[in-house]
């Protein structure tokens, strides 16, 4: 029976992945990369290859609508011909019966998450550095402007007490892909600003991992705000962070970025972004883990609508699957938003869609049963 019903599942599901990857490439980028090579002599050659590169992230979606449409046309299909009348009618209840779409949901699941992680992020980021290199509008491959860096560190308080604390801020207004460019460095003691530093440039000493600042000026501050003393320098070297550097050379989007890449940013990220940057990112990564397990969302619900007797034929299958997954990207927008916004935890706001996804389909096969 098992291997009946799992045979069922395999042509729609290939014809799902088709159609949904058509749709969703062509709306996507297939337009778009028209547009170029009518409009902007974008060469036919180069727009296919970034046609092919795109690919992956949009059957990165395709694989959980198309679990959705294989499992509603083919229950629906066993239905209608009365085929699950009579496996019920041997003793076999409707839990048993979508054990096979639970399989192929677990199955898909587990390639989403491959596809995601190891192929579709540098494919696209691929794509999208061969598409600005080609039109000459050249992507950098490192941040430009404003670079920012926050370095805490456990400071003694006046109370005795050791608490971490800003001890150290680091602004460049620009980068060249080498040098920092009219930079500020303020440090802080324990109670108030200690040091400040200015300097047209600076580079990353790799050998005695400091910084070399060029062209600047020293000025020590006293305890009540004032100038104590002011030292003008060529050449000077100051023991801070490499993390500046890194952050300038990080110039890929959240889904341009594996889990690892993405946590690694985070990381850096964390020690000079705001708290809404950090939070939008940590929704990200929630999101990364949690959207491949809509397949066996998509798979339950479909596998029970379908063996409504009666219910599912090709085109209404077609249609629902439509209406269910306008439904979950509605919520999971939302669910996303309020994340971002702080009213749901990143992990909370990853999952809400797939808890909400899993009752609805449990509460259905009960029914069912």
């Amino acid at each position: 029976m098992d291997r009946y019903i799992s045979s069922q599942l395999i042509m729609p599901f290939l014809f799902g992945v088709g159609a949904f990857s058509a749709i969703a490439v062509s709306i996507g980028t297939l337009f778009d990369l028209v547009r170029k090579v009518t409009g902007d002599d974008l060469p036919l050659s180069l727009a296919i290859q970034i046609f092919f590169l795109r690919l992956p992230e949009f059957v990165v979606y395709a694989l959980p609508m198309s679990t959705l449409l294989a499992t509603l046309i083919a229950y629906g299909r066993l239905a209608t011909d009365s085929e699950l009348i009579a496996l019920r009618g041997c003793g076999i209840s409707v839990r048993r019966l979508v054990v096979p779409a639970l399989i192929l949901s677990l199955a898909v699941t587990g390639c989403t998450f491959a596809l995601n992680e190891a192929i579709a992020p540098q494919t696209t980021y691929q794509a999208s550095v061969l598409l600005n290199r080609t039109l000459k509008k050249d992507r950098p491959s490192f941040q430009q402007r404003d670079i920012f860096y926050r370095q805490f560190s456990n400071l003694k308080q006046p109370n005795g007490r050791t608490e971490q604390a800003l001890s150290q801020l680091f602004y460049a207004k620009q980068f060249d892909g080498q040098r920092m460019l009219n930079l500020t460095v303020l440090t802080f003691s324990q109670k108030n600003l200690q040091q400040i530093v200015s300097a047209k440039s600076a580079v990353w000493n790799p050998a005695q991992k400091v910084w070399d600042f060029f062209e600047g000026t020293i000025y020590a501050v006293a305890p009540d705000g004032s100038y104590s003393g002011i030292q003008e320098f060529q050449q000077q070297a100051f023991a801070i962070a490499r993390t500046p550097l890194d952050l300038a050379n990080w110039n890929k989007d959240s889904n341009e970025m594996n889990i690892a890449e993405a946590q690694q940013y985070l990381s850096l990220l964390s020690q000079s972004a705001d708290e809404q940057s950090l939070r939008k990112l940590r929704v990200q990564i929630q999101r990364k883990y949690a959207f491949p397990f809509v397949c066996v969302v998509f798979g339950l619900i479909g596998a029970v609508l379908g063996a409504k007797p009666g219910r599912t034929n090709r085109a209404t299958g077609f249609g629902l699957s439509i209406l269910i997954i306008f439904v979950y990207y509605t919520l999971a927008f939302l669910s996303a938003a309020l994340g971002q916004a702080g009213a749901f935890s990143p992990i909370m706001a990853a999952w809400l869609p797939n808890i909400f996804g899993f009752g609805v389909g449990g509460l259905l096969l009960a029914r069912s049963t």
